[in-house]
């Protein structure tokens, strides 16, 4: 029997309502899930307004400031966030880093150097597609545990957009390879990552930890990575090494390249200091008694005042131009949203039930917080889901349980879970910010999803695997 007219808009209907009742049947889910666990109403309310902003960020993408305004002016409203706290919690010296970086990229970019970055790798590399990828991966891991993971992406996704542009190729997959590799590449040491960061500093680890515990389990998850994105965007290769075997005739990649020898000079020298100072300001902050990232946050300032003066003539259009204000004014309002969930005490409630459930038996705490930790990093971002962790994790060594492999599952759940939604991490949401204002596109949740899942759990199951077996291994004091 055919579809009447009325079937038919009664079917399209319905679809327009699927994401709006999905929408609000997880958000009463939890309200009312949270309530029979015996949260009060402050902390139910608390984490509903939170999921609201969540979930509309995933669902409503292109929409997310909205919610997030929203959210941050519900919980004011109800006096579940003050304006202190939100302050506190807004992460200011984020935004100005990614302020001061994201000149520095502009200029860079707007003389040509990842245009002529990418056409040397390509005249050294040849027209093979899947080794130029494994390649510029192995490079965005590389950068991101020797910077960090923001600096990373900012550079790794103006290459990969100058690559895609010039061979006509969709930038999706090969912006999801970037990303997965940045994000395992940050969890190799203690500057890759904020929240290695914040791990080293509560978990009194030091960088040689690190290497030692660290480096190597991230070195094969990235080994790891490159053959499965490989086998995940096979297509999207196939169809850059045709592009790439279509140019082939041409001997020089850098005739299609319009740079100046002088400009890239130029942009050698800025990059290069400024990545000398990034690596080196810990030790430079101890040699001069300043505070923690103080010259971390100093320098990015610094190479964007410079990438300013440089464009002198047109300083304030290229510093509009060049500063991605909607992504960052996101950053902020998330940030802080988080904040309500310490106010209220859902952190204390969590680490409570959490200790109860399982400090009888060490492998199912292991297992249980790694797999929290990357759980709320998939859906909350890295920092957020880690700051709130840490106090659980504190709350949990007070009791006397060994708590040192627990450090390492926190570690790689909020970084290898960071690849499994587009705001697991910093670096996702920045390059997805960048491919907007490139491509004016974005990855859909369920089109970063898939991949993301099974990278992210490939890795991140590896990862704890190698971190139990070696248990015993570990220092007790």
């Amino acid at each position: 029997m055919p579809k009447t007219p009325y079937h038919l808009a009664n079917k399209a209907v319905m679809q327009k309502l699927k994401v709006p009742i999905i929408y609000a049947s997880i958000i009463i889910f939890a309200g009312v899930l949270l309530a029979s666990v015996g949260f009060n109403r402050d902390q139910v309310i608390s984490s509903s307004i939170f999921l609201v902003i969540v979930c509309g960020t995933l669902f409503y993408w292109k929409f997310r400031l909205t919610f997030a305004f929203a959210g941050l002016a519900a919980l004011l409203a109800a006096n579940l966030l003050d304006v202190e706290h939100l302050i506190e919690h807004a992460g200011l010296d984020i935004i100005l880093f990614l302020v001061g970086m994201m000149c520095l990229v502009g200029y860079l970019e707007e003389n040509r150097f990842f245009e002529y970055l990418i056409a040397k790798a390509v005249d050294r590399i040849g027209h093979h597609a899947h080794i130029l990828m494994a390649v510029l991966m192995l490079f965005a891991a590389f950068s991101a545990a020797l910077v960090d993971e923001v600096t990373s992406i900012l550079f790794m996704m103006a290459t990969m957009f100058h690559l895609t542009r010039r061979y006509g190729v969709s930038p999706i997959p090969f912006l999801l390879m970037i990303v997965f590799a940045t994000n395992i590449g940050s969890s190799a040491t203690a500057v890759g990552n904020p929240i290695g960061v914040m791990i080293a500093l509560r978990g009194h680890l030091s960088i040689m930890d690190f290497l030692r515990w660290a480096s190597p389990i991230s070195l094969i998850c990235i080994a790891i990575c490159i053959p499965l994105c490989f086998l995940l965007f096979k297509g999207a290769l196939r169809e850059l090494s045709s592009q790439m075997k279509h140019e082939k005739k041409e001997v020089h990649e850098l005739a299609h390249v319009a740079y100046r020898k002088k400009d890239i000079s130029v942009c050698w020298i800025l990059f290069l200091v400024t990545v000398g100072f990034l690596v080196a300001h810990h030790p430079l902050e101890e040699l001069l008694g300043l505070k923690k990232n103080t010259l971390l946050l100093g320098t990015a300032l610094a190479a964007g005042s410079i990438a300013i003066l440089l464009n002198a003539k047109n300083a304030r259009d290229f510093f509009v131009r060049r500063v991605d204000w909607w992504t960052l004014t996101f950053f902020m309002a998330l940030f802080a949203s988080v904040g309500t969930l310490k106010y209220t005490g859902v952190t204390d409630r969590i680490a409570q039930g959490m200790i109860s459930a399982a400090r009888a038996n060490p492998v199912v705490l292991f297992t249980a917080f790694s797999g929290a930790i990357s759980l709320l990093t998939g859906f909350m971002d890295n920092v957020l889901a880690v700051a709130t962790f840490i106090p659980i994790l504190s709350d949990i060594e007070k009791t006397g349980i060994f708590t040192y492999p627990l450090w390492w599952g926190m570690l790689f759940g909020g970084t290898l879970y960071g690849n499994l939604t587009v705001i697991g991490s910093t670096a996702n949401i920045v390059a997805m910010g960048m491919l907007e204002r490139e491509y004016d596109k974005h990855v859909t949740f369920t089109a970063w999803l898939k991949p993301g899942f099974i990278v992210s759990t490939v890795t991140l199951v590896v990862a704890l695997l190698l971190i139990y077996a070696q248990t015993p291994l570990m220092p007790r004091t």
